[in-house]
């Protein structure tokens, strides 16, 4: 009996362990499901509306995409009163871009923003981008050619895609970090559709506590690109003496508070291969050009930074460590007016091609 009783136990173990398992009752089939893969949003006399593309694939004609449209007081609202309105359950979690109209972004995005991070309806990865047209403009210009790529939009901003190193790339939780943030702001992209291409970069958004407070040009962005740490390889600079591209990019940073002001001290690795040549430079004075091309345009960024009050590049993040709390609350006013930046490009010419040049 006491042998048969050890052999019952573990069995009503495991029955007992099966029984408090839920299983996969509640899942549903996804043919039964919606997933949107853009959501654009605009706002309008206190009330928001918002766009899903939502694909629907088909045997005969591709890939469809319906555009369901809805307004109202709060985005949760929409949402959900779209989603009652489906025949299918709505799927938020797949949301690849969120497409934000212009000036809705210069009214100020922290509604929103806070709205996205604490419904947990939408991955914080999700893409944030800025629309230089209408909404319903764009995503009518782009529907005839998504038929055969559904998610041409989110390839744009892929680096195993269609991204270019002066396209800016921003997520919500990156937003919502720059908006409570003492130290750093965001720069977002801006596209509208293109006319001998899909989509065309407008360049990207300078955004200060949640609002669009000025723009910056492709070539512009590339700088807040370099100062991020991403990889600009591929990028093609046109100088007047030559055309060179970007290979492999290094920055280091050293701050320091010096009279009670902060200095910055970057310097800037850049390996380039030699492309074309107009005349005959020489690899000096193609160093030289490249040099001043890209220190004049850092300098530009900077001074907008200064103007805005808007800490892009997040320079205040290499002083947190030399400021106090209170000081850095200052940041944006009284200590990034006031920097001083010495930067400091050194670039490396690996190939020549087939071209014989004088040091």
């Amino acid at each position: 009996m006491r042998i048969i009783g050890l052999r019952v136990l573990p069995v009503i173990g495991i029955t007992a362990i099966l029984l408090t398992l839920t299983g996969c009752w509640d899942n549903k089939d996804i043919n039964h499901r919606s997933l949107p893969i853009v959501m654009g949003i605009s706002k309008l006399d206190d009330h928001y509306h918002i766009v899903l593309q939502i694909p629907e694939p088909s045997q005969q004609q591709g890939t469809e995409f319906r555009l369901v449209k809805a307004s109202g007081a709060t985005i949760n609202e929409i949402v959900d009163r779209i989603g009652a309105n489906m025949e299918t359950e709505m799927d938020l979690l797949h949301l690849k871009v969120i497409l934000i109209d212009k000036a809705y972004a210069v009214s100020g995005l922290n509604d929103a923003v806070s709205a996205f991070i604490r419904s947990h309806d939408i991955s914080p990865k999700t893409m944030a981008v800025i629309c230089d047209e209408p909404i319903d403009q764009f995503l009518d210009n782009i529907q005839q050619y998504s038929k055969n790529n559904g998610t041409l939009i989110q390839d744009f901003f892929r680096a195993n895609a269609g991204w270019s190193p002066q396209v800016a790339t921003s997520r919500i939780w990156e937003l919502f970090r720059s908006i409570h943030s003492l130290t750093r702001d965001e720069a977002i992209p801006i596209i509208k559709s293109g006319k001998g291409t899909i989509v065309e970069t407008r360049g990207s958004a300078i955004i200060r506590n949640g609002k669009m407070v000025g723009r910056l040009t492709p070539d512009e962005t590339l700088m807040t690109n370099i100062f991020s740490g991403m990889d600009v390889k591929g990028k093609i600079e046109v100088m007047n003496s030559a055309t060179v591209q970007i290979v492999n990019n290094r920055i280091t940073n050293r701050s320091s508070i010096v009279d009670g002001k902060p200095l910055l001290r970057s310097k800037i690795s850049l390996r380039v291969a030699l492309l074309e040549t107009k005349g005959q430079p020489t690899q000096d004075e193609i160093k030289k050009e490249l040099q001043l091309t890209l220190t004049e345009r850092f300098n530009h960024v900077l001074t907008m930074m200064k103007e805005e009050e808007a800490d892009i590049l997040g320079l205040g993040q290499l002083f947190r460590n030399k400021l106090s709390r209170d000081e850095l609350q200052k940041w944006r006013t009284n200590y990034l007016p006031n920097l001083k930046a010495e930067i400091h490009f050194e670039v490396f010419i690996e190939n020549e091609g087939d071209l014989k040049m004088d040091a």
